[in-house]
């Protein structure tokens, strides 16, 4: 278990050098992504002290960390996956931040859900960057209606995340992605997973999500 640690040890080490060649001094955080893991396997890193865990099932999210966040008030869980509007009020509850968020419809409920427990979310706007049909967020072309909107009904929108097309170089899409927070004012970006993490972090990401080079792969 404790390579779970090292791994991560490992991961922030390379993050560090990296950018310290290209004289960035900001360092990215790390989201463990711990979905379809079990908590034992999750634990090593909660007693290593690392507090950044992403799930993308609500379900899944709140059988493992409902406990763990009443014990472990300093954990931030973070929803990456899709979020359905009839799981926002689960989701609102457990989770401290979504970064999947892409339509009007999602951003009210958000908002309604979180009036109920005032409670306030962070929240990132998923931009289907590659412009491809079968990939969740909002295009570019409607990124800027989507940041007013949210602004105008008060969300606590801190920046953009994106999953760049698979199998393709990630880097002219993360340029564009941190021009696009920077012009909107953002101070938070969430991109780069196991793959391309250091592309990312160059590309002054402040959140990158990474699982199997964590935890390794998934069964």
């Amino acid at each position: 278990m404790q390579n779970i640690v090292k791994n991560l040890l490992d991961i922030e080490n390379k993050i560090k050098n990296n950018l310290n060649e290209l004289n960035i001094n900001r360092y990215p955080k790390i989201i463990a992504v711990s979905k379809t893991f079990k908590i034992d396997k999750i634990s090593p890193l909660i007693d290593h002290g690392h507090i950044d865990f992403g799930e993308n099932k609500v379900q899944e999210a709140v059988e493992k960390w409902t406990e763990i966040k009443k014990k472990n008030s300093q954990i931030k869980l973070h929803m990456i996956g899709k979020l359905q509007t009839n799981k926002v009020k689960f989701a609102v509850k457990l989770f401290d931040y979504i970064h999947s968020v892409d339509s009007e419809k999602l951003a009210k409920k958000i908002l309604n859900e979180q009036k109920k427990i005032n409670k306030k979310i962070k929240i990132f706007l998923q931009v289907n960057i590659g412009d491809e049909n079968q990939k969740s967020g909002i295009s570019k072309n409607e990124l800027s209606q989507l940041v007013l909107y949210c602004k105008e009904i008060g969300l606590d929108l801190i920046g953009l995340m994106c999953i760049p097309p698979a199998n393709i170089d990630s880097e002219k899409y993360f340029d564009e992605m941190n021009k696009l927070n920077s012009n909107f004012g953002f101070t938070e970006l969430s991109m780069g997973m196991s793959s391309d993490f250091l592309i990312a972090a160059k590309h002054l990401s402040t959140y990158v999500r990474i699982g199997s080079s964590i935890f390794g792969e998934r069964s």
